[in-house]
């Protein structure tokens, strides 16, 4: 990995030497678009809407749109006039519980990596993160953006996540959501807890892949192949209204009990078939 940014983390007076690195990549399939008759790649080009012709990017300006149809021109000097945080520097603000900040408000994840000479420092900071169980509030800029940010503690890493600020986010007013505190039968609440246990696990992000992606992969080697493509299948119709709720929950358990029972049977034959295998290979090894 290569580093994106180098400055340091600084909280009171302490300032800790870092680097920082992506923490999130995308491997999802792109699609180039195309003229259809001779697969030529379209282009998008800087077009003058008043005087109907292309134009260079040297032409191409800024603007504010401060009334409808009229713009304020913004150049780069305008920029000067705005007083900004030290363009190097996670500088933490405030330590809040990790609990206080809703998940809605998290936006891009960076790694920390501390520079050479710095690492007591940066297992410091760590350390005491994790022990309080805090995260450290931070302003950054980052290509010339100021950015709300949270220093937190992942594994043996220092993290930082980029916020949302409280004004980019919507509220769910006008929203058809039930109100807290309802009467809700007895007996459906206990069927949905148990539904709940049922399918509680640890969470293991490796278990989750991008099955539709590796379909659309599988598609395209398909078709590169020749392969003819299926019968188009009928979509899934909408799913029936739920008239009894204690009935489908109880359903919902009992293919739950199966899933696991497959899983368990999946892996106590994994387990026998595991030293099955490892005699197969030593009499193999032993013939030659």
């Amino acid at each position: 990995m290569r580093p994106i940014w180098g400055g340091s983390i600084s909280f009171g007076l302490v300032n800790i030497p870092v680097k920082l690195y992506l923490a999130a990549k995308s491997e999802r399939i792109g699609f180039r678009m195309l003229h259809r008759e001779d697969q030529a790649p379209v282009q998008f080009r800087r077009f003058c809407s008043a005087e109907e012709r292309e134009i260079p990017y040297e032409e191409i300006a800024r603007g504010f749109e401060y009334e409808k149809g009229r713009y304020l021109l913004i150049e780069d000097e305008d920029f000067d006039r705005i007083e900004r945080a030290a363009a190097r520097t996670v500088d933490i603000q405030q330590f809040v519980d990790r609990d206080e900040i809703n998940p809605t408000f998290f936006e891009t994840p960076y790694f920390l990596e501390p520079a050479r000479g710095a690492e007591r420092a940066y297992a410091l900071l760590r350390d005491a993160l994790r022990r309080a169980n805090k995260v450290g509030i931070a302003r950054v800029v980052l290509k010339e953006r100021e950015y709300l940010a949270a220093v937190h503690v992942v594994g043996s890493t220092l993290m930082m996540s980029t916020l949302r600020y409280a004004a980019d986010l919507r509220e769910p007013s006008g929203l058809n959501i039930p109100a807290e505190g309802a009467e809700l039968p007895d007996k459906q609440l206990d069927l949905a807890l148990m539904l709940v246990e049922q399918l509680a696990a640890p969470f293991e992000p490796e278990a989750f892949r991008d099955t539709y992606n590796e379909q659309v992969s599988a598609m395209i080697q398909q078709k590169l192949a020749g392969v003819p493509p299926p019968e188009r299948a009928e979509a899934p119709g909408a799913p029936a209204q739920v008239v009894d709720l204690v009935e489908v929950l109880q359903r919902s358990i009992n293919q739950a009990k199966q899933r696991a029972g497959a899983r368990s049977e999946q892996q106590e034959t994994g387990e026998r078939r595991a030293p099955a295998q490892a005699v197969a290979r030593t009499a193999r090894r032993r013939r030659k």
